[in-house]
């Protein structure tokens, strides 16, 4: 025990943990209404799931718009 005392008390101390703040969703009502939709589902959707509770056609403009919405959403760390 006195040899591993000496190395174990020169051990830095470890950091304060800070609770990190979640990212802002940005402020188009569409990315609410993306997360709404995750909500009351409760279960993974692919882009072209959500143009229907959205209220938009199945079309591939409407498909690449969510597709690119859902990227953004992922990168400020929220569906999940």
């Amino acid at each position: 025990m006195r040899t591993a005392r000496k190395p174990l008390l020169a051990l830095p101390e470890p950091p304060a943990t800070e609770v990190p703040v979640p990212p802002e969703v940005p402020e188009h009502p569409a990315y609410r209404q993306i997360l709404t939709v995750f909500t009351d589902t409760g279960r993974p959707m692919r882009a072209q799931d959500l143009c229907q509770p959205l209220d938009l056609p199945i079309v591939p403009k409407n498909t690449e718009s969510i597709r690119f919405k859902l990227k953004c959403l992922v990168s400020t760390g929220r569906p999940h």
